[in-house]
């Protein structure tokens, strides 16, 4: 089943990295890694918690959920609105496929902002849902 979460995560990568929206708030080369850099920029984007299970289906599908979380330290929400915004625009109802892995629905179901204990960063957690079938 690993093949499914390794696709989805290198389709997603690939994605956001090439949307327009996303660079103009992430650089280009956009800032999203599954782990940031010590030296990371800010505004970032970080591909944390993916969870999965098979679904019964024919094409041996996979529904997943991952999460997504800018860091931002840009005072107040704004930014990490910003980023929340043009992911969302980017990812919902959106085909993906990467290494013969396909999404059949794909959508944020969830979106958080608040502040970070140390008041100097602000997050936006997303929380993404996807059905993967082998094409």
């Amino acid at each position: 089943m690993s093949a499914h979460e390794l696709a989805l995560q290198k389709a997603l990568l690939g994605h956001l990295k090439a949307d327009a929206a996303v660079q103009a708030l992430l650089g280009q080369p956009a800032r999203i890694w599954d782990t940031a850099p010590i030296d990371a920029a800010f505004p970032h984007l970080l591909i944390g918690r993916s969870e999965s299970r098979p679904v019964g289906a024919d094409g041996g599908g996979v529904e997943q959920a991952l999460t997504l979380t800018v860091v931002s330290r840009f005072r107040g929400t704004e930014e990490a609105k910003a980023v929340l915004a043009a992911v969302r625009l980017s990812l919902n109802e959106t085909v993906l496929e990467a290494d013969g892995v396909r999404t059949v629905n794909l959508r944020v179901t969830f979106a958080d902002v608040f502040p970070g204990a140390d008041a100097a960063r602000t997050f936006a957690v997303l929380r993404v849902r996807a059905v993967t079938e082998e094409v």
